[in-house]
C-alpha cells in the first residue's frame, strides 16, 4: 500500500522552497481511532506529508537521480492539531543540499494556525549497493504519477 500525505503542490520553486496541500477528511480511516469522539491528525502522518513535500522538493533538484530518504527528525515542535476538514498548508525551504543529501525546515499551517514547525534531514542512498539498487526514485516518482501534483499555477485553461 502506498500512502501519500500530500494532495497537490500549490508553489514550488526548483531548489529553494514548496508549498503543498493537505485535505483532512473523515475518510481516513486512521482518524476513527485517533482519537475516538476528538479524530486528529497523527504528529507521524504530519511529519511524513512534511518530508513528502521536501523530499520530492530535494529529489527535484538533480532530476530525482538520488534516493532521497528520510534520514533524521533532529527538530519538530507541536503548537496545535489538525482535524477533519482542516487544510494543512506544509512549506519546506531547503538548508542545505549536497551530494549526500539535505536538510529542509518545515512548517505545517491550517488557516493562520501553526501546527508543527521543524527541521528534517535527508540522505541519498548509493545507487551502487546491493541492497538498494532496485530502488529508482525517478521510475517511483514517474510511474506514481506523483509529477501531476508539481503542475501548480495553472488555470483552468492550463496556462500559467
Amino acid at each position: 500500500m502506498r500512502w501519500f500525505w500530500i494532495d497537490r503542490f500549490i508553489e514550488f520553486e526548483s531548489g529553494s522552497y514548496a508549498k503543498s496541500v493537505k485535505n483532512i477528511t473523515l475518510a481516513e480511516e486512521h482518524l476513527h481511532d485517533h482519537f475516538p469522539g476528538f479524530p486528529v491528525m497523527p504528529g507521524s502522518l504530519m511529519i511524513e506529508g512534511m518530508a513528502q513535500t521536501g523530499g520530492i522538493l530535494l529529489g527535484e533538484i538533480n532530476d530525482f537521480e538520488h534516493v532521497v530518504i528520510l534520514a533524521k527528525v533532529p527538530k519538530m515542535t507541536f503548537h496545535s492539531w489538525a482535524s477533519p476538514g482542516d487544510q494543512l498548508v506544509y512549506t519546506a525551504k531547503i538548508t542545505n543540499a549536497g551530494d549526500e543529501g539535505g536538510a529542509v525546515d518545515v512548517t505545517a499551517m491550517a488557516g493562520d494556525r501553526l501546527v508543527a514547525e521543524g527541521s528534517i534531514i535527508f540522505v541519498h542512498l548509493d545507487q551502487s549497493d546491493s541492497e538498494f539498487g532496485a530502488i529508482n526514485q525517478k521510475n517511483f516518482v514517474f510511474s506514481m504519477n506523483l509529477l501531476g501534483i508539481l503542475d501548480v499555477g495553472k488555470a483552468g485553461t492550463g496556462e500559467d
